[in-house]
């Protein structure tokens, strides 16, 4: 089942997100609801939508009325260039076009206020018109389905989601599709905290399969790349072997191993190093050997930055709480794979200072 079924299967099954204008094909009210939430949460604009709706219940009564009392009416919201441009589009429809919408998108399109967001859902929605919506929670979708990486604030951007949106349309039902990727990101695939556990693309979803859910979507304006501090304990038992284990879950380098890991959110000192808890935590009271710390390494992914260092240490006998790891032989590390930051290092055994 591709993309688009397994999207209208879960509107038609499990999508339980109501509002007053949802399944709405009266261009005036679709048009209202979309220039009020335009730069407001859901939840404030619902009373507004309300309030002008039993004021102005058509565009004919909004054309007409004194822009004092619809200011009025619209107070709280902020942003009122966006009322500014509701009112001369009201009086445009009932001027120009007899009280009618316009029915195809190029003509809504012109409408002040509108742009290709508002167009593409006033078009889908009322008049059944192929045009994929692409706001923020379609995007979101979109980028962590297929780990899209483009940022979604630049044209090159804005131009590749707009192509794979209108490409996954249900060209049949355009409204209901849109109302269903739509709702999806806002109670599925929501900016934090996505419901992955329930989410029906789960198998298929290319950020949960990465670990990129957190991250995804980019902006270039605000890109900036989360660091992260792996400390690796290269632990060298009395019999010369070393402790590793395979990474699992959704984080970065999945399936591959590594030594000893202390991740941490700054860079510890090494004066403090041996001091530490996470030290207390995996030696207690057996003694141990520091016997070199290597320079910071670091490398560069496509969301984040690894820096860090490593530690070697020496140990008598077995650590009995490394329950997860294995012993492996010096000689026999080669035969592991190790994600880059690991092999750059054994490779260059010159960053090591003793």
């Amino acid at each position: 089942m591709d993309f688009t079924k397994k999207l209208l299967h879960w509107h038609n099954k499990k999508n339980t997100r109501t509002m007053p204008w949802k399944g709405e094909n009266d261009p005036y009210k679709i048009w209202l609801s979309e220039i009020i939430l335009q730069q407001t949460r859901v939840q404030q604009g619902l009373q507004y939508y309300e309030k002008f709706m039993n004021t102005f219940p058509d565009i004919h009564q909004l054309a007409k009325a004194q822009q004092k009392k619809i200011f009025k009416l619209w107070e709280g919201l902020g942003y009122y260039t966006r009322c500014k441009n509701l009112i001369e589009t009201a009086k445009k429809i009932v001027r120009d076009y007899n009280g009618r919408f316009p029915s195809t998108y190029e003509e809504i399109r012109k409408l002040k206020g509108v742009g290709p967001y508002t167009a593409a859902a006033i078009a889908s929605f009322a008049f059944n018109a192929p045009q994929a919506v692409v706001d923020g929670n379609v995007q979101r979708v979109l980028a962590r389905y297929f780990g899209i990486t483009a940022p979604i604030d630049t044209a090159a951007g804005k131009n590749l989601y707009a192509k794979l949106a209108l490409a996954l349309l249900d060209k049949k039902k355009p409204g209901i599709y849109n109302q269903a990727i739509m709702d999806f990101g806002a109670v599925m695939c929501k900016p934090k905290n996505p419901n992955c556990t329930d989410c029906v693309f789960q198998k298929d979803c290319m950020s949960y399969k990465k670990g990129w859910t957190d991250l995804l979507p980019l902006k270039a304006r605000s890109i900036q790349k989360k660091i992260r501090w792996f400390r690796y304990l290269i632990i060298e038992n009395a019999d010369g072997r070393i402790y590793i284990r395979k990474r699992t879950g959704q984080d970065i380098w999945k399936n591959l191993y590594e030594f000893v890991l202390w991740e941490s959110s700054k860079l510890i000192s090494r004066k403090k190093i041996a001091a530490s808890d996470f030290f207390k935590k995996i030696f207690h009271e057996q003694k141990f050997e520091i016997s070199a710390i290597s320079e910071i390494c670091s490398q560069e992914l496509t969301h984040q930055t690894i820096r860090g260092q490593f530690v070697h240490i020496r140990i008598a006998k077995p650590i009995q709480v490394l329950g997860d790891y294995i012993l492996v032989k010096k000689s026999r590390l080669k035969d592991y794979p190790f994600p880059k930051f690991i092999t750059a290092y054994l490779q260059n055994p010159l960053q090591q200072l003793f």
